[in-house]
């Protein structure tokens, strides 16, 4: 049967969830391999659910091997832009990809603050991700200081806009936006769902002026900060939560494996 318009111009496409786990400078070789395969032996099968597993750089050829014939993908934490070059310490798109790694984390909080990382070189980072075939999780967030001023939807605009200044509308459905509120990472707080679901949805509005609605609509947006077990099943059944970045409860296979499991039972 033809669609009619009606039809057509009101459904909304349905985005599979995705958990992605950040293990941020933790987990040697040997021990991101037993916590993997742990991770991926009881993951449920056949669900609506995209798993991605980011361990430090020194462990992804290792955790790599353990995920071969695996649907839980691989990802990075972070990358340079330049393809080559005398860029001591730092990784290439191709390095990642010649892993078959398949994400990469880029602009976390933690790069920004730490590293002093600016839009204009996460932009860089982003567009040279897309080139090598690697789909970004393009992390934005205030920080408490700009959450009491007022100006967090300010930032988050400056942040998305810039992050993915150049990118193509035929490519950007392959990439993800992370919301961490910076003063929800590691402290245990967390956004209040409606605080997320407000935040995710001016988001969703900021896609859909870059690339038209029917792109916005489905590119994941995903909850960044101090999602647990515990308040996951509120958060994911948000319209415009799309899945977590995990940090801390990702390091142990049965908060992980809770996490993917409450993604799964969001309807």
């Amino acid at each position: 049967m033809t669609a009619t318009p009606f039809q057509t111009m009101t459904s909304i496409p349905m985005r599979k969830k995705l958990i992605a786990g950040n293990w941020k400078m933790n987990k040697t070789s040997a021990d991101a391999v037993l916590l993997v395969k742990d991770i991926d032996a009881a993951s449920p099968k056949d669900q609506n659910v995209e798993v991605v597993i980011c361990p430090p750089f020194t462990a992804l050829e290792s955790v790599a091997r353990a995920l071969e014939g695996s649907a839980v993908k691989l990802g990075a934490q972070n990358m340079h832009p330049e393809p080559s070059g005398a860029y001591t310490g730092e990784i290439s798109a191709a390095m990642l990809r010649a892993l078959f790694a398949s994400y990469v984390i880029l602009g976390h909080s933690e790069r920004r603050m730490y590293f002093k990382e600016t839009d204009a070189f996460i932009n860089q980072k982003v567009l040279a991700a897309f080139k090598s075939q690697l789909k970004p999780i393009l992390c934005v967030g205030e920080t408490l200081q700009e959450r009491e001023a007022g100006v967090t939807l300010k930032v988050i605009q400056t942040q998305v806009e810039r992050g993915l200044q150049g990118v193509a509308r035929d490519i950007a459905t392959s990439a993800v936006v992370a919301y961490e509120p910076v003063w929800a990472i590691g402290t245990g707080k967390v956004a209040t769902t409606a605080q997320a679901q407000e935040v995710h949805a001016f988001i969703r509005g900021l896609l859909t002026n870059l690339f038209g609605e029917a792109i916005a609509q489905k590119i994941r947006i995903l909850y960044g900060g101090s999602m647990k077990p515990a308040n996951a099943p509120e958060l994911l059944a948000q319209t415009d939560i799309d899945g977590g970045l995990i940090g801390g409860a990702s390091l142990e296979a049965r908060s992980f494996l809770e996490l993917i499991n409450a993604a799964a039972a969001v309807k």
